[in-house]
């Protein structure tokens, strides 16, 4: 992208990108829609149906990558999503896996909650893979139950934050109501900084932002879990 098309959209750096074009056929957006589609919490969906963070954690994602995301459509003619991440000039190394036996490692007990079945599956293994032992739920009552049901001590709640049904402040404070000792890690596809400007964290909580990397999370639910 050129000096003349960066002079045309402020939020655009000249240099080389990759561009990912997302076309749908659906109903369309008009133009109050498209100024709030990444806000945090906004959503078009009737209530309990949406949680208004699917687009504002794509954008979220893409700026973290140094590139931007942009949105044109007409009510009844659909809508076309264009990412523009910056190319990379060089191969990228893959990481080095995380030896066996790590500071990271554990063998306590987590209550993870998690809604999304892909995101929850790929938690839990990185917990195992770790030493740690996890009971989970997809959601906030189902966490409830375990957590009522769950006869053993569970050290650590790993939740995320917005869920259908109870999200995870309420779940943490109920548990915590009969668990005073269990620790929690929350979890979001949104910046800290959002959550708590709407209200659903107050500052200073544990707080995982996705997406993240199988060391980061074993490493914050250690930090977490080794916390006075």
């Amino acid at each position: 992208l050129d000096e003349a098309y960066a002079a045309q959209h402020t939020a655009v750096v000249p240099g080389e990108y990759v561009r990912l074009a997302v076309s749908d056929t659906g109903v369309g957006m008009d133009k109050e829609t498209q100024a709030n589609i990444f806000e945090p919490f906004f959503t078009t969906k009737p209530r309990g149906q949406g949680t208004g963070l699917g687009l504002a954690t794509v954008y979220g994602i893409v700026k973290q990558s140094g590139g931007f995301i942009s949105v044109c459509s007409e009510p009844g003619r659909g809508a076309t999503f264009e990412c523009y991440l910056p190319r990379a000039a060089e191969a990228v190394e893959a990481a080095a896996p995380e030896p066996s036996g790590s500071s990271s490692a554990g063998n306590e007990t987590i209550l993870l909650a998690e809604d999304e079945d892909a995101v929850r599956s790929a938690v839990r293994q990185t917990l195992a893979r770790h030493g740690y032992r996890v009971v989970e739920a997809s959601g906030g009552p189902a966490a409830l139950a375990l957590a009522e049901s769950h006869r053993d001590p569970i050290h650590l709640l790993l939740t995320d934050v917005v869920m259908p049904g109870m999200n995870g402040r309420e779940l943490a404070d109920r548990i915590a109501a009969r668990r005073p000792q269990m620790k929690v890690l929350y979890m979001s596809g949104y910046t800290d900084d959002a959550i708590v400007r709407h209200g659903m964290l107050e500052p200073g909580l544990a707080y995982l932002q996705k997406p993240f990397r199988p060391d980061t999370l074993a490493a914050k639910v250690r930090e977490v879990l080794d916390a006075p």
